[in-house]
């Protein structure tokens, strides 16, 4: 992070979904960069406590939060054709409202920067086993895609969480190690993959939203 911090400066991002390994990140760069930018893509599904902790870590390390959200016009034209809940219809129905609330507005912010950094890490599901610390983002334009935690496991994320009192979101506590859209998580019983609360119809292969796909 101090690396990424130092070597970017204002043409870097973290981005946050508010789970537990985006408020450590939050943490650690505001320490070393009380300015940093932060941004969340807001899907306009969101469960209410991710709106919540957004608050507590917005007034905790005074950011200002970047909040990009989707193209009304294309939402607006995908659920009169599809349908508000189209994504539990089949994976590509899924995949395309993904790729409006989420990947079309993340590609909009990342325009803006040469370096963002991104919560992942190996063990949190089978298609993040060979993520690096340190990537070109090949989906958008090879901007660099720094991963600090990559090697993390979850016990040593919630240790820092709790060692240094970070705000994180209140849906961990109910079972939900993974969270995204409300129609779209759910909470995972003890022992399964950390990702298997999102998209838990489709083939685990296919967990992903487009955020973080190789090309």
């Amino acid at each position: 992070m101090s690396w990424a911090l130092e070597r970017f400066g204002d043409r870097i991002v973290v981005a946050s979904s508010f789970g537990v390994e985006d408020v450590a990140l939050i943490d650690m760069a505001a320490a070393i960069r009380p300015d940093v930018r932060v941004f969340m893509l807001d899907t306009g599904r969101l469960h209410q406590a991710t709106y919540d902790v957004m608050d507590r870590i917005r007034n905790r390390y005074q950011l200002r939060i970047e909040v990009m959200f989707p193209d009304a016009p294309r939402v607006e034209a995908m659920v009169r054709e599809h349908g508000i809940n189209l994504f539990y219809d089949s994976p590509e129905s899924r995949r395309r409202c993904c790729l409006a609330r989420k990947v079309e507005p993340l590609k909009r912010m990342l325009t803006t920067v040469d370096a963002w950094v991104t919560g992942l890490r190996r063990d949190q599901g089978v298609t993040r086993g060979q993520v690096a610390h340190v990537e070109l983002d090949h989906a958008n334009n090879s901007i660099v895609k720094v991963n600090p935690l990559a090697d993390w496991t979850s016990e040593q994320v919630w240790d820092y969480v709790k060692a240094n009192r970070v705000p994180y979101n209140a849906l961990h506590d109910g079972g939900f190690p993974s969270i995204g859209c409300e129609p779209c998580t759910r909470p995972v019983k003890p022992g399964e993959d950390a990702r298997s609360g999102r998209w838990w119809w489709e083939n685990p292969d296919t967990r992903e939203c487009g955020l973080h796909l190789k090309v």
